[in-house]
């Protein structure tokens, strides 16, 4: 290698001078921690699917919740251009999303029955509502806490407009048609041997890590024993951790956890993330 020359010198002094020294990392993309939590729930959605696959879903469930979402009307468009907005519904554990209403704005129609199967000792809905973003994560717009109504309960088919909380204001975003049903009788879902894929939004309703929509009934089969709670390892844990220093604890913890602790599929699992 050619020898530098003064003036070659003088100018890496003078850029070291005006730049510092750049760091380790310069130019190198890192994850943020919102991006390692959905790798997470990536994981965990994954590994929760190879425990339920062929274990029916009614061993703790009252009956099955109709929801058709109707249309809302919202306190505010925001941004520049017309909102996309679609409906998070979370039942129990169990989370739902309607399809996107394209350019909906202020006055967005759905128009969706989402049939699920309701957990005993569960008795409120939780609603969201999303702006589809393109090039940044979906804006949360407005929320509700819904109780399910006693008459709903006991047979009958209701239909409300329920208030919406947001930044205007608890029950000032606006409001939200929904009509409500319930069946005491539900049939048992089995889970099928799919992959949970990222699927545009559209296509089935439903974005981010999701599984395509089936409906597969079966006769009601012996109730499969719960798998036992995993055994989770400390010190194995702490391994972990030292071998990924720079990613989040508690993402590591609930990749751990999906892989029930075991730690060559944990370890598997992060080096995929890291990727």
């Amino acid at each position: 290698m050619a020898a530098m020359t003064s003036a070659e010198k003088n100018e890496e002094r003078r850029k070291r001078v005006f730049l510092g020294v750049l760091p380790s990392d310069f130019l190198r993309i890192t994850a943020t921690s919102q991006q390692q939590q959905e790798a997470a729930d990536q994981q965990a959605a994954i590994a929760l699917q190879q425990q339920m696959v062929g274990i029916p879903y009614t061993h703790n469930s009252a009956g099955r919740l109709s929801i058709t979402v109707g249309s809302a009307k919202l306190a505010k468009n925001y941004g520049v251009t017309r909102m996309d907005p679609y409906v998070r519904l979370r039942v129990g554990h169990c989370v739902y999303e309607t399809r996107t209403d394209p350019n909906g704005g202020k006055n967005p129609r759905w128009n969706q029955e989402i049939q699920c199967l309701l957990p005993q000792g569960v008795n409120v809905i939780y609603l969201e509502i999303f702006d589809e973003c393109s090039f940044k994560m979906d804006e949360l717009i407005a929320w509700a806490h819904i109780p399910i109504p006693a008459a709903v309960m006991n047979g009958e088919t209701r239909e409300d407009w329920y208030p919406l909380s947001g930044k205007q204001g608890d029950e000032m975003e606006g409001s939200i048609n929904l009509v409500l049903s319930y069946s005491t009788a539900p049939q048992p879902y089995v889970y099928p041997q799919v992959t949970p894929v990222m699927v545009p939004a559209n296509v089935y309703g439903v974005r981010h890590f999701a599984y395509p929509p089936v409906s597969i009934y079966t006769p009601p089969p012996p109730v499969a024993p719960e798998p036992p709670a995993p055994q989770i390892s400390e010190q194995e844990l702490k391994q972990i951790e030292d071998m990924f220093p720079n990613m989040d604890k508690e993402v590591i913890k609930s990749v751990f956890e999906a892989n029930r602790g075991n730690k060559d599929g944990t370890v598997n699992s992060l080096l995929q993330m890291s990727e």
